[in-house]
């Protein structure tokens, strides 16, 4: 059994969250909203919400937690020739609606439905006009071919989904959405469950005690120039331009 939250943003102490075999790694409670005050207060506490159509809302901190350190970055000989040769062009935040749209909508193996509900794509799209939830987009042609969104807080990123409708088009982003994360000083992405494609790109799960850990120095806030700079508010399209190879 798990708490059904109030209108309270409080959230339950993630210890208390259930382990296999008792139930489902990290499952912490349910109910509640998907008001931006609610999404950030959880994040902030390293807990996400993850349901399906038709379910309650169901709330997420498990342990271990897969993160990607933006310096741990494996990028292969492939990826790196593509990186350097290939006609492409990366935008941050400047299609940030497709972007959900189409990690809602591209089959995945073995997935036979989405977890990006239309409630969840309402959530994530306020929290973009708030300035927290980004999108990293890679072009070609003048379309959209691959990207992927998450939400910025202090100096952590919490990775939300990816797609890919051309080869390497989501690592492509990726690559980029590091070396603009490591430009500004961020420490932490959050890629929440363990999965072998992030284990391939670089991700690695560490202890949940040592991801609230960093979480709490990440997203501190106060009045220095650094966390000056980490202030929510959209990021520039051209942010990232000549970080493997100039724009064509």
């Amino acid at each position: 059994m798990i708490p059904w939250l109030s209108d309270k943003l409080d959230f339950p102490a993630t210890e208390t969250a259930l382990a296999e075999p008792r139930g489902p790694n990290g499952l912490l409670a349910a109910g509640g909203d998907l008001s931006p005050a609610r999404i950030l207060a959880a994040y902030r506490k390293g807990i996400f919400p993850w349901f399906s159509d038709g379910d309650p809302i169901l709330w997420w901190s498990p342990n271990p937690r897969m993160v990607l350190f933006p310096s741990e970055l494996k990028i292969s000989r492939s990826l790196a020739k593509t990186l350097r040769n290939s006609d492409y062009e990366v935008r941050l935040d400047s299609a940030f609606e497709s972007v959900i749209d189409a990690c809602a909508h591209t089959p995945r193996d073995g997935q036979p439905g989405t977890w990006i509900t239309d409630d969840m794509r309402t959530a994530y799209t306020e929290l973009h006009r708030n300035g927290y939830a980004h999108s990293v987009e890679t072009w070609v042609n003048n379309e959209l071919v691959g990207g992927l969104y998450g939400v910025a807080i202090g100096r952590a990123y919490y990775g939300e989904s990816m797609f890919s409708h051309r080869r390497d088009a989501s690592k492509i982003a990726l690559a980029h959405l590091c070396a603009h994360l490591k430009r500004r000083g961020f420490g932490i992405i959050d890629c929440q469950m363990k999965t072998t494609h992030l284990a391939s790109l670089g991700a690695r799960p560490i202890a949940r005690r040592d991801f609230l850990l960093a979480l709490d120095e990440l997203t501190r806030t106060g009045e220095s120039n650094s966390e000056i700079d980490h202030l929510p508010g959209p990021w520039p399209v051209d942010a990232i331009e000549g970080f493997y190879r100039h724009r064509p």
